[in-house]
């Protein structure tokens, strides 16, 4: 294992790839589960689905290694906290209601810029690129722009309001895996225990998504794991049985070639052998993480976790031969 965080290279997984990945899991296992990216809707909606597989006999936060992306980052911190999904959910239905806000709007974001001209604009810059790589050094550049008008005092806030979200601020002594991408070099890189970093500081890197400046890590400058794959299922790779939490859905923004959707990353799973199980939401919570809903707004939680722990408890009968 090393001490550093180890970069990903390519953009469809190669050999290189790989070889990458199987080196920052500390031993190939039975039981990967994998926590994609989806905003504060997308986060309180893997708590709950979480809390429902829980409630009904199913506890998946036993997984041999979990692996968590920008929203999913977070969650994966949450549950691997000593705290159970329980009172993760029952924190998020306990929450005061948001203040009212801008639409879009976010504490630490760039001010006075909807989401969906964020969206907008990483769209551009998808159409723009050639292709993954260029893509996510594209995306590095522009939220490095972002450095000098948001100044030190908004990545300080980013970090204590990601720290207030996690019960515990140390490292599981389970293997978590947490991606970011380095904005000066657009390579993938991810954190774990032993690559010298905090865990509240691989957290806020991960989820340092559109609108929000990269994450200082020492010298280097962090944004959002989900430029490498939204669900980074493939970090799994060499896991027989691979549980995905997708609240997007499985869906991409990248094109197709680029093989950055979740079909392409449970292929390369089955061709290495795991059996790979996904939950997307269902209809009482689809519409929450449609094209042009906001997953940002906080107001979004509540319901988002209420569908999420009913889903979590209808589907805990058939994932339990699939899990144990």
């Amino acid at each position: 294992m090393s001490t550093t965080p180890s970069s990903i290279h390519g953009d469809q997984p190669s050999s290189r790839d790989q070889v990458d990945a199987i080196r920052q899991v500390p031993a190939a296992g039975e039981r990967a589960l994998v926590l994609g990216g989806g905003g504060s809707a997308g986060n309180a909606w893997e708590i709950g689905v979480i809390a429902g597989l829980c409630d009904a006999g199913l506890d998946v936060t036993d997984a041999d290694l979990i692996i968590g992306t920008s929203a999913g980052s977070t969650a994966a911190a949450q549950i691997t906290s000593g705290t159970s999904p329980t009172e993760l959910l029952a924190s998020i239905l306990a929450a005061a209601p948001p203040r009212t806000a801008p639409v879009g709007a976010d504490r630490g974001r760039t001010p006075n810029v909807p989401l969906a001209d964020l969206l907008a604009r990483t769209s551009d810059i998808i159409r723009a690129a050639e292709d993954a790589a260029d893509m996510r050094r594209r995306m590095g550049a522009a939220a490095l722009e972002t450095d000098a008008a948001a100044g030190s005092a908004t990545q300080t806030e980013r970090r204590a309001i990601v720290a207030a979200r996690l019960p515990s601020q140390h490292w599981p002594g389970q293997p978590v895996l947490i991606v970011a991408v380095n904005a000066q070099t657009g390579e993938p890189v991810v954190f774990d225990r032993y690559s010298g970093v905090d865990l509240v500081d691989a957290v806020t890197a991960s989820c340092a998504g559109p609108g929000l400046p990269p994450h200082s890590i020492g010298d280097s400058r962090y944004i959002d794991g989900g430029y490498r794959r939204s669900e980074n299922a493939d970090l799994a790779v060499g896991y027989r049985r691979v549980l995905v939490l997708s609240p997007f859905g499985g869906r991409s923004r990248m094109p197709v070639e680029w093989g950055m959707h979740l079909a392409a990353q449970a292929d390369e799973l089955r061709a290495r052998g795991s059996w790979v199980e996904t939950i997307f939401p269902d209809s009482s919570s689809s519409a929450l993480f449609a094209a042009g809903a906001n997953q940002m707004d906080p107001s979004t939680r509540p319901p988002a976790a209420r569908a999420g722990y009913d889903q979590g408890r209808a589907l805990a009968g058939q994932l339990t031969d699939f899990w144990r």
